[in-house]
């Protein structure tokens, strides 16, 4: 796979992920990127890919994670298969940055998120902020991303109002950001 390079960092889950090849570059196929995982990180909670497959493939470091109800460790060579609708959390126990290859099939827009989660953190607001930030993160990418087990109307309807609450604070009591 031809990779185009690009780098996502997230500094509050250590992640940083470089592209070897986007939806863009494979007609929506895959996407696929290195996982560079910092002693410590995690992403910030269980979730599923309602549609995709996801692939982890370590290349060093021990990667913990938890598919379904099985809690997994994987080392260098080792592949773990996430299928599509599981939930699933992973996070790095060990002293040394993990890395890992990872394949999405098909891509949808899994990078576009992984950017606005970066574009979140980064703008560090503040946790109110950030909660109303992924609410509206979330209801902007539900073909990627879901909390499993929740029923996706009760999902949409939290979510809306979380993301409400965000703006209505970002507003102030005048109405203007």
């Amino acid at each position: 796979m031809g990779g185009d390079g690009r780098v996502i960092e997230n500094r509050a889950t250590g992640e940083r992920i470089v592209v070897r090849a986007s939806g863009r570059t494979t007609a929506g196929a895959v996407f696929a990127f290195d996982l560079f995982l910092a002693p410590r990180g995690h992403v910030p909670a269980r979730h599923a890919h309602p549609g995709q497959e996801e692939r982890f493939t370590v290349v060093s470091g021990r990667l913990r994670l938890r598919v379904g109800g099985r809690l997994l460790v994987a080392g260098p060579g080792e592949t773990v298969v996430v299928p599509p609708g599981t939930g699933h959390w992973f996070a790095n126990p060990g002293p040394a940055v993990v890395h890992a290859r990872v394949e999405v099939r098909p891509a949808l827009h899994l990078e576009d998120l992984f950017v606005r989660a970066g574009e979140i953190e980064a703008r560090g607001l503040g946790p109110l902020a950030r909660l109303s930030d992924l609410a509206a993160m979330l209801l902007a990418f539900p073909d990627e991303i879901t909390v499993p087990g929740v029923p996706g109307a009760v999902m949409r309807a939290g979510l809306t109002a979380m993301a409400a609450l965000g703006r209505h604070r970002r507003a102030g009591p005048d109405g203007v950001a």
